[in-house]
This record gives C-alpha cells, sequence and structure tokens, in this order.
C-alpha cells in the first residue's frame, strides 16, 4: 500500500537517516529548470533523480540500486503529477521495497515555501532540454534565452553520414577537427579557431546549441568515445567557450533525446551561414585550458590537482587506451576519476538515456577521491574528449577554477623526459563508480 506523506512530515524526513526521497520528474526539472512554472527552480534538498521515463528500462532495478536506494530504505516518491507518483511508488512496491509512500504537495507547497530546502545545479541553463530546442527552432521564446541569434549545432568527428542520417531541423553540422588539430587532438590556434567559427556561422555573441548522436562503439569510422553521445558536443563546447562564445548550451541526452520526444527529425543538408568576423579576440577564457608547463606546476602545488578521467586498467597502466598511443601509465599524481568501462565510454558520468549524471553523484565520488572545488583542477584523459567532460561536469556544478589539461597522456606521454607510473598507487585507491 502507497501511503501519501504531508509536508511535514517530508521535512522531518530531511534530517532521518535510510529514508530516500526519489524525485521522478524530467532532469531537467531536478536540475533548475521551471517546467511548470513554479516559482523556485531546482529540487528537494537530498532527494534523488529518478525520472518516471526510466520505468520503460527493463534493467530499472539495476538502476536504482546503483544509485544506492536500496529495499532497506524508506522511499518517499515525488514529482509533478499524483499519477507519475504513483506509477513509480508502485514499481517499488512490486520490486520488493517495503516502505513506500508519496508526496503530491511539491507543487503547490515546497516551491512556493522559500523555508523549504532545495538544491539547484548551478548552471542548469546550460543543459537544455529538446522540448527547449523545439521551442526555439520553431520561432519561440524558450525560458532562459534573451538573444535573438542562435545556431544549433551536430558534432560529430568525420562522419558526416551521422548528420545527414537524421538531425535535429535547422541543425548544421560541425566536425570536431575543425576545432581542434588531428595530429595532436589539442585545441587549435587562435587564429584556426576564428576561421571556423566564422565559416560556421558563429560570432561571441551567438548562443550555441551543440548535441551529438549515439553511434555504435564498434564502428571504427566514428570516434569511439561518441558511445557517450555528447561528447564530441562537450568538447567543441569546451573549446568554444574557450575562445569567447559567451552562451553555449548542450541538448541534454544529444539526439537520443531529441527522438524520445518524439520531435521531427530533417535530413537536409543545411548550409552554413559565414560570418566576417568572430567579434573579440581568441581567447577570451585562457584559463580554460591548461598545457603541459602548467600542469607540471600544477603536480606540486598545494591548491591544485590534475584529474585523470580514464578507466582504471589506463590509470594503473595495463593499457594505453588507444592504438596509436604505445605508452602506458599516468602522470605522476593524478588523482583517478574514473570515466568508465575504457577509453571509448564515459559511462559513469552518463544516465541511462545518455543524459548528464545526477550531479550530487558525481561530487560525491569526486570529493572522496580528494578532487575538491577549493582547488585548481584541470581534467586529462589521453586526448582530451574524456577530460572536457569531467570539466564540463565541474564547470555546470560551478565549481569555481576548473579547466581542461589539452594535451593529456597522449602529449605527456611522447615526451620520454616526462615522468609516469604504473600500478596501484599507494593509497590503495579503488575504482569507484
Amino acid at each position: 500500500m502507497v501511503i501519501e506523506k504531508t509536508t511535514t512530515e517530508l521535512f522531518r524526513h530531511l534530517i532521518t537517516s535510510g529514508v530516500k526521497i526519489i524525485d521522478v520528474r524530467q532532469v531537467e526539472a531536478y536540475n533548475g529548470w521551471h517546467l511548470k512554472g513554479e516559482t523556485r527552480g531546482g529540487h528537494i534538498a537530498g532527494a534523488k533523480s529518478l525520472p518516471a521515463k526510466w520505468l520503460k528500462y527493463i534493467d530499472w532495478i539495476e538502476i536504482v540500486r546503483h544509485k544506492n536506494i536500496l529495499p532497506e530504505h524508506e522511499i518517499v516518491v515525488y514529482g509533478y503529477s499524483p499519477e507519475e507518483t504513483q506509477e513509480v511508488a508502485e514499481r517499488f512496491l512490486k520490486s520488493g521495497y517495503k516502505k513506500v509512500s508519496v508526496y503530491n504537495h511539491f507543487a503547490d507547497e515546497w516551491v512556493v515555501n522559500p523555508n523549504l530546502p532545495m538544491q539547484k545545479l548551478e548552471r542548469y541553463k546550460n543543459l537544455v532540454s529538446a522540448e527547449w530546442v523545439n521551442e526555439l527552432i520553431l520561432g519561440g521564446r524558450p525560458a532562459e534565452y534573451e538573444n535573438d541569434n542562435f545556431v544549433v549545432v551536430h558534432a560529430h568527428y568525420r562522419n558526416r553520414d551521422a548528420y545527414l542520417n537524421g538531425h535535429v531541423p535547422g541543425a548544421i553540422d560541425i566536425d570536431t577537427n575543425a576545432l581542434e588539430a588531428e595530429e595532436t587532438w589539442n585545441r587549435r590556434s587562435s587564429e584556426e579557431l576564428k576561421k571556423a567559427l566564422e565559416e560556421h556561422g558563429i560570432t561571441a555573441d551567438t548562443t550555441v546549441i551543440l548535441y551529438g548522436k549515439y553511434m555504435d562503439p564498434d564502428n571504427d569510422d566514428e570516434f569511439p568515445g561518441s558511445a557517450a553521445g555528447d561528447i564530441g558536443a562537450i568538447r567543441c563546447a569546451f573549446i568554444m567557450l574557450y575562445a569567447g562564445v559567451k552562451d553555449v548550451r548542450i541538448l541534454n541526452g544529444g539526439f537520443q533525446s531529441w527522438q524520445d520526444a518524439g520531435f521531427e527529425t530533417s535530413f537536409t543538408d543545411e548550409p552554413k551561414k559565414p560570418v566576417a568576423d568572430f567579434g573579440v579576440s581568441i581567447p577570451q577564457k585562457p584559463e580554460l585550458a591548461v598545457d603541459t608547463p602548467e600542469a607540471k606546476e600544477m603536480i606540486v602545488a598545494a591548491n591544485a590537482e590534475l584529474v585523470c578521467v580514464r578507466s582504471w586498467p589506463e590509470y594503473i597502466g595495463e593499457v594505453s587506451g588507444y592504438n596509436y598511443i604505445e605508452a602506458k601509465g599516468r602522470i605522476p599524481g593524478a588523482v583517478f576519476a574514473n570515466c568508465g568501462s575504457d577509453a571509448y565510454h564515459m559511462e559513469n558520468y552518463r544516465n541511462v538515456d545518455h543524459t548528464t549524471r545526477e550531479f550530487h553523484e558525481t561530487a560525491e565520488i569526486w570529493m572522496n577521491n580528494g578532487i575538491t572545488p577549493d582547488k585548481h583542477l584541470a581534467f586529462y584523459c589521453g586526448t582530451g574528449w574524456r577530460g572536457s567532460e569531467a570539466w564540463f561536469n565541474a564547470w555546470l556544478m560551478g565549481w569555481p577554477r576548473v579547466s581542461v589539461y589539452d594535451g593529456g597522456w597522449f602529449e605527456w606521454s611522447n615526451d620520454p623526459n616526462n615522468p609516469y607510473e604504473t600500478g596501484v598507487p599507494e593509497e590503495n585507491l579503488t575504482p569507484s563508480r
């Protein structure tokens, strides 16, 4: 039997151990978007994100347990509608959870009372929903948008077919090679970035909405990291923000979210509309990128960390992760921030529908590993893509000094004078998810 909780009862639960409060709204609402016109955006402090949408996945219970929501916990479910909360609550009961209740006063009590604690993602507006993008391209004025100049960009790595085989209507495509050098995988020079951005119709004042498309990781024609969907798009976002584009958004969940929402797919090869001038000198935000000399300084600094966004086998030197990188190991002193199973995946930063993982979970894993917002953090991987996605997570959370070590293991290991480590570190750090 599902019991309904009052606001007073729920408030008491916030300080009660063994109680899990479950937010079943879509992740954008959890992050901070006011999807139903609520006075305050975000979620009940301490709540876990478990969108009702995920009920359709056959491994739903595994997702639940992965989020440390266990049968011994008391469960309180809330959302926008009683029907949605009831459906999720009943699934919990059918899955062996004994103490399950619903809270149906979030919209009429919780969001209007400033004394009830809520949390949100600091830069939630930079993760947009398919509904937000659809409203924009149809000529509307979606929330948190005050511009009259935008471009939707489908990012890929040497795979225009992924774009031509279906994309968001009106979107142009960008090959990541336009923004990063093929030889080094590092961001291109300021002059090259200026030219590329202008050719794609992007100025510093353009609102850019980027997305990627999930591809088969076994497809050798596509960068394997694209299996994570938006990773190439996030790589482009990092470089654009570094260059000076003021408003960069990511379609949360990439093209998968667009399809899940049931919106029209276009097969038109949209022409790019070049602009005469980017508008400002590049880079406007040089602090977002760290190169090898500064990385070496950070290794010995008490207030900085190099953060290794690679898999455990890469971190301990069992594999290099790439067929074009021979050296195996890690930068000495680098802190582990597990990306996932291998160099081809970022599943530990992703939800089952490819949306960005609940930010509280990411922050908890990082802080347990000594990755804290009071330090200057430079995220790196093999060639910059996974590092950029981890950086984006920290940037979204509003962590004050976060960068990407652009050269990563590829550049570091190419210099035989640079030291490296292999094996399990002395502190016996083990991978966490």
